[in-house]
């Protein structure tokens, strides 16, 4: 059986193999020996541990209480027994008894050993969540250790501990990798296990597309840049949304870069996979016609309840508009959070003229009708009070008033009734004569189109 010595020297291999402090190396120790007298002695057993780590050594004492009659011989003695001892013992006195090193039994060992490698394990498992649970997002680095089924294990550099692995939805499917490559990916998850935790990589998630940036734009690191959105298909095409906390800075034009070197850097890690970046718009329609790009727009329309866009292009933009198989119109969905449906300017036309094709406006009596009291003229400042006091704000509250009606309101006097009156009367009467000739509404002019964003070839 191994001395107290090696067992020591052991401790001190397993604490350096698996960075352990000095603290938690005596409490692994001290943790394996109680379990080893828990099996010898059973569950009340008390102890007194000294672990001596410069000389290697270790003492330990079994402590039992002096009774008249044993119940429990893992914790208790006899008087009887105590005065073999020293004929001093008293009963509630606690008898110290030393145990040798090689007393225990082999099952006692292996109780030991079993509660030490649990507690290390419990160790690696609590590190690597104090680690990484606030690492989702970052990029990480190491070696693939193996491939089964699709799925790549990698090694982590720093980290070596943990269990961390790339499934095949997450990958890339255009790359290629194989056993001892060095790989990066950005960490998705953390997901528990029976065995502890296990960290979810991803080369296919638009993280990783952020994560390239903020690795490659100065910018982005000292949160002066900020990616407000992403869209991605994976091996194909992404875009991305940026936006800046300074005027001064351009937030496209950092993460191009000189000559396009940061974008390209991002480019060369994604194999090849185009990027287009776009400025971030807190308007829908504008951010729906920059999203758009490369294709110019000529014109948005919104419907905010049900989040829709309507985009019109022009005949000759309306492929580039849509993309391959839709896929920039897809994304350009996925990118503002919107649904857009794109017209060309024929098919526009044809369903809806020069208005827009999802809110009319109303009829311009209707309009009217929203108009506030207190923006006409002509109306006196006492008469205007009288009336707000009376919940009457705006001129649709009091069309279909009559002079009774008015009278019934308090503080109103027959003069007001009557100036209120005579001023219905008179917008009546301008009112039926613009019906039957009203100009129809029409809106502003299309914007000019604006300068399509950069995108990667």
């Amino acid at each position: 059986m191994a001395t107290s010595g090696e067992v020591v020297a052991a401790l001190r291999e397993l604490a350096n193999a698996k960075q352990l402090e000095r603290g938690e190396l005596v409490e692994l120790l001290r943790d394996g020996i109680h379990a080893a007298l828990v099996k010898r002695y059973g569950p009340n057993v008390r102890a007194d541990i000294e672990i001596d780590e410069f000389h290697g050594t270790i003492r330990v004492a079994v402590l039992r209480t002096v009774v008249e009659s044993v119940e429990d011989p893992g914790s208790q003695v006899s008087l009887e027994e105590a005065r073999w001892e020293d004929t001093q013992f008293q009963v509630g006195d606690v008898l110290e008894e030393d145990v040798p090193f090689d007393a225990f039994g082999r099952s006692a060992v292996q109780a030991a050993k079993q509660r030490i490698i649990q507690r290390v394990r419990e160790g690696e498992r609590a590190r690597i969540r104090e680690e990484f649970t606030d690492k989702v997002g970052e990029l990480l680095s190491g070696e693939i250790q193996q491939i089964e089924r699709g799925k790549l294990v990698i090694m982590l550099n720093k980290f070596r501990e943990a269990e961390a692995i790339i499934p095949y939805r997450e990958q890339n499917h255009r790359e290629h990798f194989h056993q001892g490559d060095t790989i990066r990916a950005v960490l998705k998850r953390l997901e528990e296990t029976p065995k502890g935790p296990r960290l979810i990589l991803s080369r296919g998630d638009p993280l990783f597309v952020r994560a390239l940036f903020k690795l490659e734009v100065p910018e982005i690191q000292q949160g002066v840049v900020e990616i407000r959105a992403a869209a991605r298909e994976v091996g194909s095409r992404t875009k991305i949304a940026v936006a800046s906390r300074d005027d001064a800075i351009d937030p496209v034009g950092a993460c191009v870069g000189l000559k396009g070197s940061r974008v390209q850097a991002v480019v060369n890690e994604l194999s090849g996979e185009r990027i287009d970046i776009v400025p971030w718009s807190p308007d829908p329609e504008r951010f729906a016609r920059l999203a758009l790009a490369p294709a110019r727009v000529s014109r948005v329309f919104s419907d905010p309840e049900n989040r829709t866009i309507q985009a019109i292009v022009d005949e000759d933009q309306l492929s580039l508009a849509i993309g391959r198989n839709g896929q920039n119109v897809r994304l350009a969905s996925e990118l503002t959070g919107w649904k857009i449906d794109l017209f060309s300017s024929r098919e526009w036309l044809e369903r809806g003229g020069e208005g827009p094709l999802f809110a009319p406006l109303p009829p311009a009596d209707e309009l009217a009708a929203e108009v506030r009291l207190d923006e006409l003229k002509g109306l006196s400042p006492d008469a205007l009070r009288v009336l707000d006091a009376a919940g009457i704000r705006t001129l649709r509250d009091m069309l279909d008033f009559e002079r009774d009606d008015l009278l019934k309101i308090d503080g109103m006097t027959p003069e007001y009734a009557d100036t209120l009156m005579a001023f219905l009367a008179e917008l009546t009467e301008e009112s039926g004569e613009g019906e039957a000739g009203a100009p129809a509404a029409t809106g502003n002019a299309a914007a000019a189109a604006e300068e399509a964003p950069p995108s990667t070839p």
